[in-house]
């Protein structure tokens, strides 16, 4: 009986031991895998505790899933969270502005200090995403979805142009990063957390423009085509970051052909959807123009 006790705790421990062991595992993990060699007797006991700890929260999950469940059906914030889409789209929205705001001033600040315009480029490829997450914040803020639908198709069509400006940007940054070499360079446990985080961002991305285009809103299809065109850059700057980390093995002539090839796929994914918003964005207009002259 004792021992089954005892296993019951080992499995089951408090929820605050829980989360008290989780950012310590972690970063004692992280320590050994960088500072240690991996058959030394800090770095053994920092797997041990590391595997304890993600064994005691797998055992969790079927709680953690349960409570999630709960808190989402009667929480009243989780609630309206749900039930808003326009809510959630200004978060977003302001969210993401901030972060690129931030970002673009960093870059530039980089750019002033290093005189290269290798760091100017970036600060301008964020500095449009941050114009039209702007531009389309301001709109959701004041009206819903379809309310003033010729704003929206305006603001969808200037969302197109300025990809199309964007493009110059990105086009920067691509050649600083074939011709020139120019690379990000990362420890092999930052470049893994990078890839997690770009591939969640991309999928999110994906998922974003299918489930939002029921709304028929352009200012939201906008929104989540920014959030795509960011994150295939992101799948960009990943696969420097990768061949630069990893690519030990590859000839420098094979990096720049990955790179430029996947630059080139990137650049022009962002043109097609920049035009297909333009295209779309003026035959819509068109037809609502048609409309009104019909009921007048």
């Amino acid at each position: 009986m004792k021992l089954r006790k005892l296993g019951k705790a080992l499995l089951f421990p408090h929820i605050a031991i829980m989360i008290i062991l989780l950012p310590i595992a972690t970063v004692f993990l992280v320590y050994s895998m960088v500072a240690l060699e991996s058959d030394s007797v800090t770095a053994i006991i920092s797997y041990v505790i590391a595997f304890y700890t993600l064994s005691i929260w797998c055992a969790r999950i079927p709680n953690i899933i349960n409570f999630f469940k709960s808190f989402k059906n009667e929480n009243k914030y989780a609630l309206k969270w749900q039930a808003d889409a326009r809510l959630r789209v200004n978060v977003s929205l302001y969210g993401t502005l901030i972060l690129n705001i931030a970002y673009a001033l960093f870059q530039l600040g980089l750019g002033y200090l290093h005189k290269t315009f290798w760091f100017y480029s970036l600060a301008g490829y964020y500095i449009f995403l941050a114009i039209m997450r702007f531009f389309l914040a301001c709109h959701t803020r004041k009206y819903r979805p379809g309310e003033k639908m010729k704003a929206e198709l305006i603001k969808y069509r200037a969302c197109g142009m300025i990809f199309l400006l964007m493009n110059l940007a990105l086009s920067l940054i691509i050649f600083f990063m074939v011709y020139w070499n120019r690379t990000f360079v990362h420890h092999e446990i930052t470049t893994i957390a990078m890839a997690a985080y770009t591939f969640t961002a991309f999928t999110l991305a994906i998922i974003g423009i299918i489930k939002y285009r029921k709304y028929n809103s352009p200012v939201y299809s906008a929104s989540k085509a920014i959030s795509l065109a960011a994150a295939s850059v992101s799948m960009l700057t990943l696969e420097s970051t990768m061949l630069t980390t990893f690519g030990d093995s590859m000839t420098p002539i094979s990096s720049k052909l990955f790179l430029g090839l996947t630059g080139g796929a990137v650049s022009l994914f962002i043109l097609i959807m920049s035009v297909y918003m333009i295209v779309q964005s003026g035959k819509r207009l068109k037809t609502l123009k048609q409309q009104t002259e019909v009921k007048n």
